[in-house]
C-alpha cells in the first residue's frame, strides 16, 4: 500500500484542471481566481484627504503664520479646487476629498477655531508635509497586480475587483459533484427503520461538507448492494458528474462490487489502498474522460476523514487554488499508535500562551462512531515511522470544514 502523501501525489498527478469561464461580480464570492486582477489606474487615483479638517501650504506654517483665510469647501465626489496664491489661503476639506490644488497637508478641526470666513490655528496644531495625506498610488500603481490567480475570491477580493472596475471575473467552473451511498442496509432519514437497518448519513455529511467548502453542485444518490443496480445506475451518474464520490463498497466483502464493476466501466485505477487508519481501503480512479472517481470506505469516520485528507484538497488543486502551507499543531498528550500505518487522529484544538496550535487527541470510539467527531476541530496525521508520539510532538493538522 501506498502512504498518505503518496496517494494525495498521485490524485493531483492525474487531475485535469476544472475550466475556467466569467462570473458576474455579484456572484463570483467564494470561486477560485484564474485571472489576475491588476490596478486599472493609480489606488488611490488622486491624493486623497484622510481627516477633516483644513488643507493649506505646511511652509505658511513653517513661516510661523497662524491665520488663514478660508477660500472654499471641498467635499468628496466634487471636483478639486485650486488653492489661492495669497500665503493665508487655505480650503476647508473633508475626509475622501481630493486634496486641493497648491496644497499639501490638512490640519485637522480639532486643532483649529474659524469664523467668518477665517481659519485659527491653535497653540498644539502641526502643519507638516503630507500630513492627513493618502498620496496617489501609494497602495498600488496603474497595472499591479494586486490579486493574483488562485486566489478564494472573499469580500476583501470582491472590494479590489469593484475598485478596479472589474463587473465580470475569470473564475473557475464550479464542478457538479455525486455523492453515492452504497449498501442495502441503508435507508433515508425520514422513512422508516428496521432493527437490523441504518439511516443514511454519510452522503448527507459529505454533501454538507463540499457545500461549506464551496462546491454547492452536489446531488446524492443509493444504490443498493446489486450487481445489475449498481452496473445500470453507475453508467449513468459517473457520465453525467465531472466528479463521482462512493462510500461503501471497495473493501474485500462478497459484496463489494463496486472495484470490478468500475474496471469493467472502464475507469482506470490509480490506486486501492492506503497505508492509514481510519480510511485504509480507499479507492481512485479516473474514466476515460479523465473524470476523477473517488471511492470511499463505508465507515463514516473513514469516509469524512479521506473527503478532507484527498477529496477536498484535489478539488481545491483541479480548481487552480494556490496551495497553503501546511498548519501544525502540538499533542498536548502522548499517543501510542502500534499497527504500521499512518493515524488520522481526531483532535480538539486549542491556543498555547505564544499562540501555538494545541491539539487534544479525541478518538471516536470505532470507525463507525461518526458522533464521536461532535465537538472535535479535525484531525493530525502521525506516520507509520513510529508508534510513540511523547506530548509536544508536532504534526500536520487537517481542519474540518
Amino acid at each position: 500500500m501506498i502512504t498518505p502523501t503518496e496517494a494525495e501525489d498521485r490524485i493531483r498527478a492525474s487531475l485535469a484542471p476544472f475550466p475556467a469561464e466569467e462570473c458576474p461580480l455579484s456572484a463570483a464570492h467564494g470561486r477560485v481566481l484564474r485571472a489576475d486582477l491588476c490596478a486599472d489606474r493609480d489606488l488611490p487615483p488622486f491624493d486623497r484627504v484622510t481627516m477633516d479638517g483644513f488643507a493649506l501650504r505646511s511652509s505658511m506654517i513653517a513661516t510661523g503664520k497662524g491665520t488663514f483665510r478660508i477660500e472654499a469647501t471641498q467635499a468628496a465626489g466634487m471636483r478639486p479646487f485650486k488653492l489661492g496664491q495669497g500665503d493665508d489661503a487655505c480650503v476647508e476639506v473633508m475626509t475622501g476629498a481630493v486634496l486641493p490644488e497648491g496644497a499639501d497637508c490638512v490640519v485637522p478641526y480639532e486643532e483649529t477655531e474659524s469664523s467668518a470666513g477665517r481659519m485659527n490655528l491653535l497653540p498644539a496644531a502641526i502643519g507638516s508635509p503630507g500630513r492627513a495625506v493618502h498620496r496617489r498610488g501609494s497602495d498600488h500603481r496603474s497595472g499591479e497586480v494586486i490579486v493574483p490567480a488562485g486566489s478564494r475570491i472573499s469580500g476583501r477580493e470582491i472590494a479590489v475587483a469593484a475598485a478596479i472596475g472589474a463587473a465580470t471575473l475569470t473564475v473557475t467552473r464550479l464542478p457538479t459533484i455525486a455523492v453515492v451511498a452504497t449498501g442495502d442496509e441503508l435507508v433515508e432519514v425520514g422513512d422508516a427503520v428496521a432493527p437490523h437497518q441504518i439511516r443514511r448519513s454519510n452522503d448527507h455529511a459529505l454533501r454538507a461538507a463540499l457545500s461549506l467548502a464551496g462546491y454547492p453542485w452536489v446531488e446524492r444518490f443509493h444504490l443498493h448492494d446489486m450487481r445489475h443496480e449498481i452496473e445500470h445506475m453507475l453508467w449513468h451518474i459517473i457520465a453525467e458528474f465531472d466528479v463521482v464520490l462512493i462510500s461503501g463498497g471497495v473493501s474485500k466483502g462478497k459484496f463489494d462490487f463496486l472495484p470490478a464493476e468500475l474496471d469493467a466501466q472502464g475507469v482506470k485505477k490509480v490506486f486501492h489502498g492506503v497505508a492509514q487508519r481510519p480510511g485504509k481501503p480507499l479507492w481512485f480512479g479516473l474514466n476515460p474522460e479523465q473524470k476523477p472517481v473517488f471511492a470511499l470506505p463505508g465507515n463514516p469516520v473513514s469516509a469524512y476523514t479521506c473527503l478532507h485528507r484527498y477529496v477536498l484538497p484535489a478539488l481545491a488543486h483541479a480548481s487552480g487554488l494556490k496551495p497553503a502551507a501546511p498548519r501544525l499543531a502540538a499533542l498536548t498528550a502522548p499517543v501510542i499508535f502500534k499497527p504500521p500505518l499512518a493515524y488520522l487522529l481526531p483532535v480538539r484544538i486549542t491556543s498555547g500562551v505564544h499562540g501555538e496550535l494545541l491539539a487534544t487527541p479525541d478518538p471516536s470510539n470505532t470507525s463507525g462512531d461518526f458522533a464521536g467527531l461532535v465537538g472535535t476541530a479535525g484531525f493530525v496525521e502521525l506516520p507509520a515511522a513510529q508508534a510513540e508520539f511523547p506530548a509536544g510532538y508536532v504534526a500536520p493538522f487537517w481542519a474540518w470544514v
